[in-house]
């Protein structure tokens, strides 16, 4: 291969990802969950349980601890014989101890449960961010597409407007059309490639947008998929706002979410409950030393070392009696936040009901809006079309012509503006359910 194909293909391979393809729905939302910051903290907290959770299942093992000290002694001190006497000593001694937890009233096994379920409630805290997410970028995704199409209706109208001209020039050139009216048509055009480079402008706009909420470095060379067929032709009849709702129950994460932290409150009390239980524990551990006194003769390190050598082994009960009522009112804190967190989640299963029953007559209510403007354009442009006869044959002027046509603008403007906002919000009502946001 010659070298200047090797770096042509070289800087090909190089081009950013965004910059050789066109993102579906699909992509863009996947690859927002894969680089979202706000995603990247929940997962985060969630590694953070984690964490917790393998110290509440390493609580259940012995722990074990190595400790060495060297001290000196100088002046009088008290001696064996009972008389004191001026000598200065060191003591040397190293000990290794263990402990083993054999029952803390439940305690433990409440922690590890109360850490799987605090796992859980992290998840799908996770799961919340991830949709929420996921809705922005549908929104902002539909919002592109939508610009789009009112560029190139902004396109076409510059390419009628300069049509017009040209027959406006050529019956100028024969009389029968003032020089007003020129200049008319050479205004409309004016004003037309105006509004088509504000719709532009709005769309690449729009792509900023999406491209920020999907953190993108730049924009640069960043398109989207349009759909394939059109996609409200798809769409079915809205399920009723109860139906939804029973499904929404088993899958939304703000309410699963809801329900681990309301089960976590039960262990919380049994975590307070335990310490009104006695506390066994069994331990262990050995220990030596050296001891040496100047001006008397004493063992050697190695000797004193094997010659103190000692074990022991033990039981330790604690029993509380009084703690000054500090268990009473732990246990008392946890009813009350498992009494709280109940009220949680009852308000989030309301505030879903409310938000499914807003989204489903947002959707009606969009549908016949959607119905509505169809029907408008059909007209507006039947209108339109007409009033283009008559302008073209010298039946109407320039002012009724460019109503008609503003008129006609409006109507498709509308439409558009109908159409997405119909689609949004019934994809909205099916991602309650668990349906993916997708457009084919």
């Amino acid at each position: 291969m010659k070298p200047k194909y090797i770096l042509v293909a070289a800087s090909m391979a190089c081009l950013p990802l965004h910059a050789q393809q066109e993102w579906t729905l699909k992509q863009c939302i996947d690859y927002a969950i894969e680089h979202n910051l706000t995603i990247k903290q929940q997962e985060a907290n969630a590694e953070q349980s984690r964490v917790e959770l393998s110290t509440a299942k390493n609580s259940r093992l012995p722990n074990l601890a190595g400790s060495a000290s060297q001290s000196f002694s100088f002046g009088r001190s008290l001696q064996a014989d009972n008389t004191y006497n001026t000598i200065n000593t060191q003591n040397t001694s190293f000990s290794l101890s263990t402990s083993v937890p054999l029952f803390t009233g439940m305690q433990i096994p409440n922690n590890i449960a109360l850490s799987k379920l605090n796992l859980q409630a992290a998840l799908e805290d996770l799961n919340a961010a991830k949709e929420n997410i996921s809705i922005q970028v549908a929104s902002a995704y539909l919002q592109v597409l939508f610009n789009e199409e009112l560029a190139e209706v902004a396109r076409e109208q510059v390419s009628l407007s300069k049509e017009m001209l040209a027959q406006r020039e050529a019956f100028f050139q024969n009389g029968k059309a003032s020089e007003s009216e020129l200049y008319e048509a050479k205004s409309r055009v004016a004003q037309d490639e105006l509004s088509a480079v504000q719709a532009d402008n709005d769309y690449r706009l729009s792509l900023l947008d999406l491209s920020q909420l999907l953190e993108l470095s730049s924009p640069d060379g960043f398109t989207i998929a349009s759909p394939e067929a059109d996609v409200i032709e798809s769409l079915g009849t809205p399920l009723p706002p109860a139906d939804i709702y029973s499904e929404a129950l088993l899958i939304k994460p703000t309410i699963k979410a809801a329900q681990y932290r309301l089960e976590g409150a039960q262990k919380s009390i049994r975590i307070a409950q335990s310490e009104y239980y006695p506390q066994l524990s069994l331990g262990a551990g050995l220990s030596t030393n050296y001891y040496n006194m100047s001006g008397r003769e004493n063992s050697n390190f190695g000797s004193q070392l094997r010659d103190n050598f000692s074990q022991y082994v033990g039981l330790t009960l604690s029993v509380p009696i009084f703690n000054r009522l500090a268990t009473r009112n732990r246990v008392r804190s946890a009813r009350i936040q498992q009494t709280t967190l109940g009220w949680q989640l009852e308000d989030s299963k309301k505030n879903l009901y409310k938000e499914i029953q807003q989204a489903y007559y947002n959707t009606l209510s969009a549908q016949t809006q959607y119905a509505s403007s169809r029907t408008a354009t059909e007209a507006a442009q039947a209108s339109f079309d007409l009033m283009k006869e008559k302008y073209l044959n010298g039946k109407a002027n320039a002012t009724e012509y460019n109503e008609s046509r503003t008129a006609w603008m409006r109507a498709v403007s509308d439409q558009l503006q109908a159409k997405y906002n119909y689609l949004f919000r019934f994809k909205i009502l099916d991602f309650y359910r668990g349906v993916p946001l997708e457009l084919k």
